[in-house]
């Protein structure tokens, strides 16, 4: 008995792998290559070419080793997608016994897809499916886009690539993408699963449901999705310009939805290792942006409703407007912070390129600022005032900087300097840091004012004076000065040298102006001596 079924299954595996290698030769497949390249055409209103039709049924349908769809050609003559092979799923019993094909399913291997962005808010995938061309009839009933449907669309082991058309165009590259498709039409909602690695090894994983198309503009098509996205470079991203120093390392969890005329997002971003300008250094917490947004998809403008930024126990506001229009999105925002722990602040502060001098670090007290930020994201420019108050800056004693200076306020030891205020009007951009009216309020010395700037690479340039307070130390010692003219109790210098190792040293041309009578080498020699320097014999 066992003998005779393990012939009828030798038998009956015998048939099968006849029949394998038999139909192929049988069913001419590739005569329904131009009626499905026509309906694809017809679908998607983009040349469709497709290799040679070959039955496959091992591979459980029809295959073909190459196929290629046009890109608009507004954007580009290269292909919007092509792919080294391409599946197509079918009934076998009524294409072997009728003829006739019943497609099911569609897989496409390998794909490069190349997304474009043109400077006025246009993407080079908004006229799929369109049924009007310019130049072009329009479609027949019978070539409606929303004829064409199949069970499922997979897209495996593909690749992405994202730019913007113009000089300044960047593009970038997220590959080992899988897509899956369900009941794909052009006239329903369709679930859909997109898998990818993001530039720089993060990966990236959005589900939901889009549909029905939109036939005028696909990219206005209503869709709904959570996104996830963990561990991407910025800096890798291509988004952004190199030359604007931003970078870190970002996750991300959030929803989308769009109804075809407004485009809504609300997610949590948190930045590890951030920075925001050129020259700046990692901030050294991470920082949490948990924000909802608003872009009307006719204008590619939109509102940022909700912007609340965390950093340690802080919490800053962030409101404005967005304009994702030309070679980089343009923002219109106000950041809002109010008695900020100044711990928290400082660990933010290299991101934005500001440095405090080696081995120092400021604690207690409390940061308020009132910054716009305006302009590209990739040449940002912030501005506004900011005040700290009551914080000290261990491991630095500004009176020891500034050598017999500090002697003649009687500053005397210590490595700290207590700051009761510290006020200022900042320029945050490309080109470096200016800060203007700056007044620095030190109770052991006196109050410094002054402006000056910080250039990209951290080098400083301030223009400084110190009002001394009053005292008899410090009268007695500014007798000298006073003699020589009316210097009023003040002394100017300046800050050179770069954030991590400033160097103090005396403003001679300050110091003359404020004098009446004082020979230019008189001056001079005094405050060389007041900056710790000797006098030339």
């Amino acid at each position: 008995m066992k003998k005779k079924i393990l012939i009828i299954a030798a038998a009956v595996a015998g048939v099968l792998v006849v029949a394998a290698v038999a139909l192929p030769l049988l069913v001419d497949v590739d005569r329904f290559r131009p009626a499905i390249q026509a309906e694809m055409r017809a679908a998607l209103g983009r040349d469709v070419r497709i290799g040679k039709l070959r039955l496959s049924l091992l591979a459980g349908g029809i295959t073909a080793e190459n196929i290629s769809i046009a890109d608009d050609p507004a954007f580009s003559q290269a292909p919007f997608v092509r792919a080294k092979s391409l599946a197509v799923g079918v009934d076998l019993m009524p294409l072997i016994f009728s003829r006739s094909l019943r497609v099911q399913g569609l897989t496409i291997q390998e794909a490069e897809v190349t997304l474009l962005k043109n400077p006025a808010g246009k993407w080079n995938f908004s006229t799929l499916g369109s049924t009007e061309k310019a130049g072009e009839k329009p479609a027949t009933p019978s070539q409606a886009a929303g004829d064409f449907s199949v069970d499922r669309l997979k897209i495996e082991n593909s690749r992405v690539t994202v730019g913007r058309t113009g000089a300044r165009g960047k593009t970038h590259t997220y590959e080992d993408v899988n897509i899956s498709v369900h009941n794909l039409s052009m006239s329903s909602r369709m679930p859909f699963t997109v898998e990818a690695k993001t530039p720089g090894g993060g990966t990236m994983k959005l589900e939901g449901k889009a549909g029905p198309v939109d036939r005028a503009d696909a990219a206005r098509t209503p869709f709904e999705a959570e996104i996830s996205v963990e561990h991407m470079d910025l800096a890798a991203t291509g988004f952004l310009d190199p030359a604007s120093g931003i970078a870190g390392v970002a996750d991300y969890k959030g929803k989308m939805r769009s109804d075809g005329k407004t485009a809504e997002a609300e997610g949590k971003a948190t930045a590890s290792r951030l920075k925001l300008v050129r020259g700046g250094g990692p901030a050294r917490q991470p920082i949490t942006f948990d924000y909802a947004s608003s872009l009307d998809l006719e204008r590619q403008s939109g509102t940022l409703t909700r912007g609340d930024i965390h950093l340690g126990k802080s919490l800053a506001k962030l409101t404005g407007n967005y304009d994702t229009r030309g070679e980089s999105p343009v923002v219109h925002l106000k950041l809002r912070a109010e008695g900020l722990p100044v711990g928290d602040i400082e660990s933010a502060l290299p991101a934005v390129g500001v440095s405090l001098p080696s081995g120092s670090s400021l604690q207690g007290g409390t940061a308020t600022a009132s910054l716009s930020i305006d302009g590209p994201v990739d040449r940002l420019v912030i501005a506004g005032p900011v005040n700290v108050s009551n914080t000290t800056l261990k491991g630095f004693n500004l009176g020891s900087k500034l050598g017999g200076l500090g002697a003649l306020a009687g500053v005397h030891g210590g490595s700290d300097t207590a700051i009761q205020t510290l006020a200022s009007t900042v320029r945050i951009g490309p080109e470096g840091i200016r800060a203007d009216g700056l007044t620095i309020v030190v109770p052991s010395l006196g109050t410094v004012t002054g402006a000056g700037t910080i250039s990209p690479s951290n080098a400083l340039n301030f223009k400084m004076n110190a009002k001394l307070s009053s005292g008899g130390g410090v009268a007695g010692g500014l007798s000298q000065i006073t003699s020589l003219g009316r210097s009023q109790g003040s002394l100017p210098f300046l800050i050179q040298g770069t954030t991590s190792a400033p160097i103090f040293v005396p403003d001679v041309a300050g110091a003359m102006t404020n004098t009446v009578t004082a020979p230019a080498e008189g001056v001079g020699g005094i405050l060389g001596g007041l900056f710790g320097k000797k006098k030339k014999q």
